[in-house]
């Protein structure tokens, strides 16, 4: 699209087109008059507004090197309120006699400042935690506030876990024990005996339905959590035979994460709304429906049932939930249960934006062709040539093919040593000639051939940014996730080049070539030029939900700076929590080196060299303060 717009006069409102912010921005990212990404915390076209260029520059002034994670508490308040207000508006409009009780599952983001804050904020709400591990129990337990708030506790539950679990229903806590495998109910009644607790129990139900989307898997009768219906009917049995059918509250399932069709979500809802009124007809207290997970994030703004997006906004989730829950209870009177989302990705996913700066590029050279080929130019040169003049709208397929059959004739007689260095480096300028010259033609095409769509990437662009997609991205890569990907500044210029990101690992994964696009996806990015001595700044944004969590020290790059900020309703804005990324040091902890130890073999070795003549002492004494900085040095790019 941007070369079509070379010619003409570049607005705002293309940049915003082409890059989609306003689509899977959600209203809280626009584009300035100036032509800077701007964060409005509130919404669009509500409260305050900052440039996050504003933002990089304070950044700057403090000391902290690109890349940056940025988190915006007011956003993640936002996604808080929003969440619950549109669930209240449902439950209000349709009559529905239970409670709206959201729980933020910890797996999603364990980070400590994000939990406080969900804590914090959500406290208004009674909004509580999920978790599946002790870790996770614990760390949920140090940050709850609100004894109001649900704790579900979901996964496999040693004597451990379940002890933690009940002291903290001893403290007041509303803590939920979800069986995942039939055997835990035994332990987690022996251990509820053994400490006069009675424990507040439920059941992981494996429905019938399975959902689109990457994690279809974790849904279905054959996922790997949860109980078939013959054994919650094993539970039900168990605990009539022992009195206590009333410790059985909670009915919960987990159709996936990023659902992105509402009719599988409803279908869902249908099924354990069905199971739901089976268990109370059998007597159990029940009074919590707890949907799981699903409610997807919108990363291409495409609004369609794609992988990376949503058939559906969150009035409509709210609204269809609530719906068929009383659909289905109405039929035989049942009390409507409190409904519980464990909306995790929706919560998080808009609050943090990962920001870097390119450090440098690589472009298709295809060099000065001659006019007259040299003398000694072998003939698969000369056919290249031939190719290049012939290329016209009709025979562009057919110049293709010829290109492609004689640049690998050239390469294989490299490789037999028939030619020389120079006279295949012609081939290649030829050969890299005529592929652009057909994907200049090919625009003009009604049809494009199947060979020819792929070919913009092969002349694309590498940008090479300051951040690992391994650490920082790791969806990018493990599963082809799309996040919302661009520059954050000059928006009011025409991207001239399109372009696909490398990070700065030594691998050929560590790459982002998939982004988003109306029709699904694209191969390249159009980025700007680089400007010589000025420094271009990039976003990847709705990177809150896991990316902060599964990253890996591939090439030991570790953790990037943290750096969080509130917004003001006077359009000011404060750091109000900064975390330093890992140093060098840091990293090499992590596999095992000790850094004193590490210093000393250095200085051993510099020793030797001082006795073998090689350098002088005070060659020694510089070598070493390098090696001391460089342990306590960013573990990315430094200017």
């Amino acid at each position: 699209m941007a070369k079509s717009r070379v010619l003409q006069q570049w607005r705002l409102e293309d940049s915003i087109e082409l890059y989609g912010i306003r689509s899977w921005g959600a209203g809280f990212f626009d584009v300035s008059d100036k032509g800077e990404v701007i964060i409005c915390p509130q919404g669009k076209g509500r409260g305050p507004q900052v440039s996050m260029m504003d933002v990089i520059s304070g950044l700057k002034d403090r000391g902290y090197d690109m890349p940056v994670l940025l988190r915006i508490e007011n956003i993640l308040d936002s996604r808080i309120s929003r969440l619950h207000e549109c669930f209240r508006k449902a439950i209000h409009k349709l009559g529905y006699q239970g409670q709206y009780r959201g729980v933020f599952p910890i797996k999603v983001n364990q980070q400590q400042q994000v939990l406080e804050k969900i804590a914090q904020f959500g406290s208004k709400y009674h909004h509580g935690m999920e978790v599946g591990s002790k870790a996770e129990l614990i760390a949920a337990v140090s940050q709850f506030c609100d004894k109001e708030a649900c704790l579900i506790c979901n996964g496999y539950k040693d004597e451990e876990f379940i002890d933690l679990g009940l002291q903290a229903m001893r403290m007041g806590f509303n803590c939920f024990f979800v069986l995942e495998m039939p055997g835990e109910l035994d332990l987690i009644l022996e251990r509820g005996a053994r400490m006069g607790v009675k424990p507040n129990i439920g059941v992981r139900a494996k429905l019938a339905v399975k959902a689109g989307g990457h994690w279809t898997e974790s849904g279905g009768e054959r996922s790997t959590f949860g109980l078939s219906p013959a054994q919650i009917v094993d539970v039900i049995d168990k605990l009539k035979d022992m009195g206590m059918l009333d410790c059985l509250k909670l009915l919960h399932y987990h159709l996936g994460s990023q659902v992105p069709n509402i009719r599988d979500i409803r279908t869902a809802v249908t099924e354990a709304g069905r199971l739901y009124m089976e268990l109370v007809a059998e007597g159990a207290a029940m009074g919590y429906l707890d949907l799981g997970g699903g409610l997807a994030v919108d990363y291409d703004g495409s609004h369609t049932n794609y992988v990376s997006s949503r058939n559906y906004h969150l009035d409509e989730y709210c609204t269809d939930v609530v719906e068929a829950v009383m659909t289905i209870l109405d039929e035989r009177d049942v009390p409507h249960p409190h409904i519980i989302t464990e909306s995790g990705r929706a919560t998080v996913a808009y609050y943090s934006a990962l920001l870097f700066n390119i450090l440098d590029y690589s472009v298709v050279e295809s060099g000065t062709l001659p006019e007259t080929l040299p003398e000694d130019s072998p003939e698969t040169v000369v056919n290249l040539k031939e190719v290049y003049n012939s290329i016209s709208l009709r025979n562009l397929q057919e110049c293709y093919n010829d290109a492609i059959y004689y640049r690998d004739e050239m390469r294989q007689q490299f490789s037999a040593g028939q030619v020389n260095l120079r006279q295949r480096t012609l081939a290649e300028h030829f050969f890299w000639a005529i592929i652009k010259r057909i994907s200049q033609e090919k625009s003009r095409l009604k049809h494009v051939p199947r060979d020819l769509e792929g070919i913009d990437a092969n002349l694309a662009d590498i940008y090479y940014a300051n951040f690992s997609v391994f650490q920082s991205l790791t969806d990018s890569w493990a599963i082809d996730q799309l996040f919302p990907v661009m520059p954050l500044h000059r928006l009011a210029e025409c991207p001239t080049q399109h372009c696909i990101i490398s990070d700065i690992t030594c691998d050929s994964d560590g790459k982002i070539d998939k982004f988003i696009d109306p029709q699904g996806m694209k191969s390249t990015l159009e980025l700007h030029r680089l400007k010589e001595g000025e420094e271009y700044y990039m976003g990847v944004f709705l990177v809150g939900a896991y990316q902060e969590t599964l990253g890996d020290l591939h090439n030991l790059l570790g953790d990037t700076h943290v750096v969080s900020i509130r917004i003001h309703e006077d359009n000011s804005y404060e750091y109000v929590r900064e975390i330093r990324g890992d140093t060098v040091a840091d990293v090499l902890s992590y596999v095992e080196y000790d850094p004193r130890r590490i210093l000393e073999d250095i200085r051993a070795a510099a020793e030797a060299a001082v006795r073998e003549g090689r350098i002088t002492p005070s060659d020694r004494f510089e070598i070493l303060q390098s090696f001391e900085d460089g342990l306590r040095g960013y573990t990315y790019f430094e200017r």
